[in-house]
Formats: structure tokens, sequence, C-alpha cells
């Protein structure tokens, strides 16, 4: 018997930009019923290939076949009528209109010329009840956790006959149940035939979900392996061309110094923040640990000034700065760097130039007296760029033509800017490969060692116990215990998840 064509196939695919190639004659093939994950350094084209693949990107050369057929997927809803709808980890939402209208928007039913909205309704909760997904239809895609804003943009992809579903981190967002409902999903949809390309750097989803591995790397097909044969080890050798240590650095700090920060009782108006206290010292990390939702971002963000305080003292570096400015942390040397850079972290089509001094445009080397030194600035930037391995060194280009870890790089570069006393990395690696993620843990470690106070808020447990000295863990917008030294334990972390019982 001949063996059946492959759902989904690329013959030769290439896809060339000025100056760069960022895919180089890729050959590619999904089959009926598997999860095909793409491995890579940020960089290394996977992003660029689902592109093409979803018909948000058309190819410099090669080709793209359908069930043994030649297509061409001219735009995305080209791609979609043939079966092939994706799910990018920037999300593709408008924030002022509903969910029923984010699912069907350049899809919308009509009755005449008049659109047919108890017929979108209708279909909306179908498609959310079969997901199991608890949304209504009718709420504003703005006041949506970022979690539910992912299961709208999964929930996208079933509007139409779905034979391809393209995943890219999907889980970034999503809380440990949000996660096995997915992965439920996903199972579901195997069974029923559908293929399933799927991004993603955690190797425990890959041995839960995975069939097989295409591993990327500088744009070039590296090999195809069974999930069977891969583990860390080579994963990341084939992933990078060498073999990596150690994910994290040996952890030697000084004792604290001063206080850098404190509050003291601290609430917000939405209740997201109820009655907190908790201090952070120079020349320390300290881990705020919990579920999505639990308050443990928002706590910062009120410290930082990004959100109102209610009731409560922010002190830092022993001065109340309760209501202060984002702008007047940062010219005090407090700098958060938001989990969500796409929206909150960085301007998306300025360079990655602007996007690296933004945070400094008022002291040397990028100021001269009145006026900005652009000279200065360009070469700073040239420098951090050189230091972080910006992938490309084009500090020039916009951002949004990089990677996300190298998006990330360029946030990250802001708190080498200026002088800091106090920096917040708001879930730093979300969407970053393993190597990109080794390095930020040595740059984290680095800014504690010259004497900063560092914060990391992550829902990446290992971050928490492998960096920190320690750690608050968060539910409910409060704190629930502090634990370190020998209690910094994945077990007691865990155990704090949740609302404890009573005695």
């Amino acid at each position: 018997m001949s063996t059946p064509a492959p759902l989904l196939a690329t013959r030769g695919l290439t896809k060339d930009y000025p100056g760069v190639r960022a895919l180089d004659r890729v050959d590619f093939d999904l089959r009926a019923g598997e999860v095909h994950v793409l491995f890579g350094e940020n960089g290394a084209g996977k992003s660029t290939l689902i592109s093409m693949l979803s018909g948000a990107n058309t190819p410099s050369a090669g080709h793209i076949e359908r069930d043994g057929e030649v297509v061409a997927f001219n735009s995305v809803h080209d791609a979609r009528d043939h079966g092939v709808s994706a799910v990018f980890q920037e999300f593709s939402l408008i924030p002022q209109m509903t969910v029923e209208e984010n699912l069907f928007l350049g899809a919308e039913h009509c009755k005449g010329i008049f659109l047919d909205r108890s017929d979108m309704r209708r279909e909306a909760e179908r498609i959310l009840t079969e997901l199991a997904f608890d949304l209504r239809p009718d709420r504003k895609v703005q006041h949506l956790s970022r979690a539910e804003q992912q299961m709208v943009e999964i929930a996208k992809a079933f509007r139409s006959d779905l034979s391809v579903l393209i995943l890219d981190e999907p889980t970034a967002s999503l809380t440990d149940h949000e996660t096995d409902q997915l992965f439920r999903l996903i199972e579901d949809l195997t069974a029923r035939g559908v293929g399933i390309i799927y991004i993603t750097h955690r190797m425990a989803e890959i041995r839960r979900i995975g069939d097989r591995i295409t591993i990327l790397r500088d744009g070039k097909l590296i090999d195809t392996i069974g999930v069977d044969e891969a583990d860390e080890d080579r994963l990341v050798e084939l992933m990078t061309g060498r073999e990596v240590g150690a994910i994290f650095p040996e952890i030697s700090l000084a004792p604290p110094g001063e206080e850098i920060l404190r509050l003291d009782g601290v609430s917000t108006p939405s209740g997201s923040v109820i009655d907190l206290s908790l201090s952070v010292r120079r020349g320390e990390i300290v881990g705020l640990a919990g579920l999505v939702g639990s308050g443990k971002s928002e706590a910062m963000q009120a410290a930082y000034g990004a959100l109102p305080v209610s009731a409560g003292t922010v002190s830092y570096k022993g001065r109340d700065v309760t209501g202060h400015t984002p702008g007047a942390a940062i010219r005090d040397g407090f700098l958060y760097l938001p989990a969500d850079r796409h929206d909150e972290g960085l301007l998306m089509v300025r360079p990655v130039r602007e996007n690296m001094s933004l945070a400094s445009l008022d002291v040397a080397p990028f100021r001269r007296g009145i006026f900005l030194d652009r000279g200065g600035e360009r070469r700073k930037v040239a420098e951090l760029a050189e230091r972080l391995n910006l992938s490309p060194n084009q500090p020039e280009r916009a951002v949004d033509h990089f990677s996300g870890g190298n998006q990330q790089k360029a946030m990250l570069a802001r708190s080498l800017t200026r002088k800091v006393d106090l920096v917040v990395f708001d879930e730093p690696t979300v969407g970053v490969d393993v190597g990109t993620r080794a390095a930020i843990y040595r740059f984290i470690l680095e800014l504690a060692e010259a004497g900063a106070a560092v914060v990391i808020v992550s829902s990446d447990l290992p971050e928490i116990l492998n960096l920190a000295s320690r750690a608050y863990v968060f539910y409910r917008g409060q704190i629930q215990i502090e634990l370190r030294g020998p209690d910094l334990t994945e077990e007691n972390v865990l155990a704090n998840f949740f609302e404890r019982e009573s005695a």
C-alpha cells in the first residue's frame, strides 16, 4: 500500500528579507493525527515557517503542498479555506470588540445586507461550549485576562472546518488547569485526524503531547526526530550547534544591603492587591510566585505607579513614594519590565535603538544639555546589542521584525542604559529559547551582583527556585507565605498556590 500524502508539507521553502535569509530551503511535513513540534532558538526560522504555512506571508522560493497538491496561500483567509488555522504568540484581537465579534472578524455572518448577529451568537456559543472555554460571547476583549484572550485566539481557529492547527507557544499565558484543558483538546483533535504544528521551548510539553520534533537553526533544517529519541541535552545541542551547560547560574551573592522597596498594607481599588506587605533589599533576588491572576504582577505595578493605590504605603529608598508615576520611578532608578512585551513593553513599529534607549533619554550618553545626543545613543545601543547578542545585529530594524527572544533582549537592555537600584522582571523568559533563557538568567544575576535589588515575577516555578534567595507566594491578591533558604522548595511553594485550610 502506498503511504498517504502528508496533510501539509513544504519543499525547499525559502524566505528572504533585505540582507537576511530567514528560512533556507526547508523541507517539512505534517501527518494526519500527529503533533509535530517545531524546536529552535529564537530567530531560527520557526515563526517565519508558520507565517507562510498560515498564509500570513509568502515564500521567496519553494512551495507548500496540501494533501500532495501544490497550493499557494495568498492570505490567512485563503489558508483557512484549505483547513489551516494558526494561533500566534502575539494576539490579533481588537480590544474594543466583543468575543463573538473577534471570533468572526472578516468572516461575519450576514442575512442579506445586514449582519446576522443572532446566528453569530449561536455559533460563538457552540464553539466556546465545544472547547469548554468559560467565556461569555458578549464580553469585550479589553476586560479579559491574558489567559482568556488566549482562549479567544484558539477559538477563532474553530470557526471553520479544521484539518491543520498551528499553535505558537500557546501555554505561555495559561494556568496549569487551562493548560490541561488545552492538551485534552489537542488529544481530541488528533484522534479526529487533525494535524497539529506546535511551537514550544518546554521539554515537559514536548514529552507529554509530541510525536515528532523538527529542529531549525539559522533558518535551516537540522533534523527531524521522534520524541522518544529526544532528551533535553540532545535537543539543545541540535538547536544551538554546541553543548550548553546548566541553564541556571550558580548563585553566590553577598548578604543583602539596605532596604530599597517596602510595601505596607497596600491595596488597589480593583482588589487585585489586598493589604499587601513585603520588602526588597539591595543585592538580593526576590521571587514572586503564584498562579496567573494571583496578584503578583499587580503588586509590582502598584509599587511602580502603573496601578493606583487605594490604601497603604509604598516606600522606596526610605521615602514615601505612594502614588508616584512610572516616569518618576524610572528617574529614581526603579525599572519595571512588563510580561507583555508586545502591548506594554515595546514600541513594535519603532527601531530596536529607540526601544533600548526609551527609559534614558534624559541622561548621558543619550542627552547632551537640552538636546538628544544621537551619536551617543547609537554608540551605546551598538554596545548593548553586541553584549546581548542581538540577532541579527541591526539596531535600526523595527522591533516587530525580530524574534520574540530578541524582542525580549531589546527590552532587557533598558536596565543597562542608566543607573538602576531596583529592577522588576515580570515573566522574563516567556516565549524564549533555552539558550536565550540561560543568557537572561546570567544577566539578572549580574545586576544583583552589581548591587541592584532584583524582583522576579514568574509563573515558571524553576525560575523562582533556582534564582531567588527568598520568595513570596501569592493567592487572590494576598501573600500566603514568605519562603527562604531550605524552606524554598517546590512542595512548599505549590502547597501555597491555593487557599490554605484553617487548622
